[in-house]
C-alpha cells in the first residue's frame, strides 16, 4: 500500500487537478481528511503543508506534496521528487515603511515570524543581534509596535504594503515539491509506483505548455512550413490519402500559437487544427528526478549539486497523447 499525503488548503485544489490528470481522482476531499481513492493500492490522507515534511522523514508516509519553504523551515531528510511549479511564493523580511534597514538593523530587534529556522540562519548570518517571536498567523500585523521586522511568505507582497512594510529581502523562493521517504524508494514495489507517478505528473506539467497543432500543406510550402515549427524533436510529416499534399502534426509552445498561426499561413498552411495535450511523456532514456535525499538538510537535490532540475517544459523527444 502506497501512503500518499496531500496538503490541505490552497495547494490542494492544484495538486488534485494533477493527480486527476495522471488518473488518480479522490472523493470526499472536501468533507474529511481521508479520502476515497479511485486507484488501488494508494491510501491518501490530506494534511496541512507545514506538517507533510517532517511526517515523511519520520516514514509515517511514503511520499507526499509540501512547499519548499517548509521542507527547509523543518530541515526534513525527504528526497525531492519533482518541483511542481504550484503555488510560487517568496519568503520575505520586511520592516516598516518608515524605516531604514541599514540603521535598523545595527541595534538589537524583535523578529517575528511562522519560520523560526529560515528566520534565525538568515538573521545570524547577517551577524544582527535579535530575539525571535513566533507568530501563529497574521505576521505582517505585528509591526511597529510589538516587531521591528518580520519574515513571512508573499505571493504579490500586497498584504505586506497595505499594512505599510516594505520588504528588505528574499529569504528565499519556495514552490510546492513533490516529495518522498528515502526508505519508501528502497522497496521496489513503492519505488515502481513513485516512479510511475512522476512520470504521468511530469507529462501533465509538460502538456500545460504545449498545444499540437495539424494542418495540410502542398508539397511546393512542406519545407518553409515545416521550417516554422518549434516541435519538440522534429514535426510529424505525412501523405495525404489520394491528395497531391502533406499533414504536418507538431507540439508546440502554447506561448508561439499567437504569432505562429498567422505565419503558417502565410507559408502556405491550410486547415490548421489547434489541440490541448493530455500528457507528453518523456522517452524511456530521460532519468527520473528520484535521486536526491535529505532536502532539508541541503542533501543531494539537483539543486545542490549543481545539476540542473529537469524542466518539462522543454522535453524533448516526447510522446504526444492528445485527448480521445
Amino acid at each position: 500500500m502506497l501512503k500518499l499525503v496531500l496538503p490541505k488548503g490552497r495547494i490542494q485544489v492544484a495538486v488534485q487537478a494533477a493527480l486527476a490528470e495522471c488518473g488518480i481522482t479522490l472523493s470526499g476531499a472536501e468533507r474529511t481528511y481521508r479520502p476515497s481513492v479511485n486507484v488501488d493500492g494508494i491510501q491518501v490522507k490530506l494534511l496541512k503543508s507545514q506538517n507533510i515534511p517532517p511526517l515523511l522523514a519520520l516514514g509515517q508516509h511514503d511520499c507526499g506534496f509540501a512547499g519548499a519553504d517548509w521542507v527547509r523551515e523543518q530541515r526534513a531528510d525527504v528526497v525531492e521528487l519533482l518541483d511542481l511549479g504550484f503555488d510560487p511564493v517568496k519568503i520575505v523580511a520586511a520592516i516598516p515603511e518608515d524605516q531604514d534597514w541599514d540603521a535598523l538593523r545595527k541595534k538589537p530587534l524583535i523578529a517575528v515570524s511562522e519560520y523560526r529556522r529560515l528566520t534565525t540562519d538568515w538573521l545570524e548570518g547577517l551577524g544582527v543581534d535579535f530575539t525571535f517571536v513566533r507568530s501563529y498567523g497574521a505576521t505582517e500585523v505585528f509591526p511597529p509596535e510589538d516587531a521591528d521586522l518580520v519574515v513571512d511568505n508573499t505571493a504579490t507582497g500586497a498584504t505586506l504594503r497595505a499594512n505599510r512594510l516594505q520588504i528588505v529581502e528574499t529569504v528565499m523562493e519556495s514552490t510546492t515539491r513533490f516529495l518522498a521517504h528515502p526508505a519508501a524508494l528502497e522497496d521496489m514495489e513503492k519505488r515502481e509506483s513513485i516512479e510511475n507517478l512522476v512520470v504521468l505528473l511530469r507529462g501533465v506539467l509538460a502538456s500545460r505548455k504545449r498545444v499540437l497543432l495539424e494542418m495540410n500543406a502542398p508539397p511546393e510550402v512542406l519545407d518553409a512550413v515545416v521550417g516554422l515549427l518549434p516541435a519538440m524533436k522534429s514535426p510529424t510529416v505525412s501523405k495525404l490519402h489520394r491528395e497531391d499534399g502533406f499533414s504536418v502534426r507538431a507540439a508546440v509552445p502554447m506561448s508561439a500559437v499567437r504569432t505562429l498561426v498567422p505565419q503558417l499561413l502565410a507559408a502556405g498552411a491550410t486547415d490548421i487544427l489547434e489541440l490541448p495535450i493530455r500528457k507528453i511523456i518523456p522517452g524511456l532514456d530521460t532519468p527520473l528526478a528520484v535521486s536526491g535525499t535529505g532536502v532539508g538538510t541541503q542533501g543531494a537535490t539537483p539543486e545542490a549539486s549543481g545539476e540542473a532540475a529537469p524542466d518539462p517544459a522543454a522535453l524533448d523527444g516526447g510522446d504526444v497523447l492528445p485527448p480521445p
